[in-house]
């Protein structure tokens, strides 16, 4: 059996000190990087919020263009986007709609998005 020399136990000896610092530099980045992933998800999670609330809102003041009552709004958003808050107001011939709406989990962090949008306003005895 072949006895180490001096020159093989320092070699021994960094090779671990290394590997300690390369779990002490992970233990360090994994927490930016758990970070980094979920603020992404999280603004994916607002994005898609926002086009939903975008949608609803469009399709709010179709339906109430058409003159249908409000409970009709409110029914199509309780099912289009759940939590969301509208308002409506005439504009020149047209209904516009305002959705608000806070997202839920982490996309909670951005608070709320909202969306407008504006119809023809078809309503008998509308102004325009």
């Amino acid at each position: 059996m072949r006895s180490r020399s001096r020159a093989d136990l320092d070699r021994g000896h960094r090779a671990d000190r290394q590997s300690g610092a390369v779990a002490a530099e992970f233990a360090v980045a994994l927490p930016a990087v758990i970070l980094v992933l979920v603020a992404a998800l999280a603004g994916t999670g607002v994005a898609a919020l926002q086009v939903r609330a975008e949608d609803a809102a469009a399709d709010a003041a179709r339906i109430l263009g058409r003159g249908e009552p409000a409970g009709a709004v409110s029914r199509h958003l309780r099912e289009q986007l759940p939590g969301a808050a509208w308002s409506s107001s005439p504009h020149d011939g047209m209904v516009c709609v305002r959705v608000r709406v806070t997202g839920a989990g982490p996309a909670a962090m951005f608070g709320a998005v909202g969306a407008t949008s504006c119809a023809l306003d078809d309503r008998p005895g509308a102004a325009g």
